[in-house]
């Protein structure tokens, strides 16, 4: 029951806190891997977009690391969650049409919901990636704790998913991360 788009090779869905830095690994494995290999899709792109147009809001400065977005996030989550609710599916659906390089990126797996989306509809060539931060590590990237956002399920649903076939540790020792990401460019390597 594949969705839209071409068939992937591997499709890896990476989770992480706010500021574990989910993006800045994927960019760097697709930096790497190149545009044409490799595709980075993001949940959360489809959602703002569809928020943006049913309260009038710029929908470009909601994908930014704004103050804008950041007066909006609770009312997305919720809304969100309304819309995962009625149908699970619905935000990974739209982030896969068209896609036709062979490597997937997700870089803002968040729910047990999405991956099991993915494991359904493309099985063993769904990997999940666990990208793990100190809170430390996290503050010097901007970070604070905000109620209602990093105690919701859309930063807390992963936490007790249980093995993550791939763990990142980005804690600022950038050679550990450059060791760990060329273990994992290695494994993408033999899916190709």
């Amino acid at each position: 029951m594949a969705p839209l788009g071409d068939a992937p090779r591997l499709v890896l869905l990476f989770s992480g806190k706010r500021k574990s830095g989910k993006d800045f690994v994927t960019e760097a494995l697709q930096s790497r891997l190149g545009a044409n290999t490799c595709a980075v899709l993001r949940l959360s792109g489809p959602l703002k977009e569809q928020y943006a147009q049913e309260h009038g809001l710029d929908f470009h400065r909601l994908l930014d690391a704004s103050t804008y977005k950041e007066a909006y996030r609770r009312d997305m989550i919720r809304w969100g969650e309304e819309k995962r609710q009625a149908d699970p599916g619905f935000f990974c659906r739209k982030i896969v049409e068209g896609v036709s390089q062979p490597v997937w990126l997700v870089s803002d797996t968040r729910r047990v919901s999405d991956i099991q989306w993915f494991q359904e509809a493309y099985g063993a060539l769904t990997q999940t990636v666990r990208v793990a931060a100190s809170e430390q590590s996290r503050q010097q990237r901007g970070w604070v704790f905000t109620a209602g956002v990093d105690d919701a399920e859309s930063e807390c649903g992963l936490d007790n998913f249980g093995s993550f076939d791939w763990v990142i540790e980005n804690h600022g020792d950038e050679q550990c991360l450059e060791d760990q990401l060329q273990n994992l460019l290695e494994f993408i390597h033999t899916r190709l």
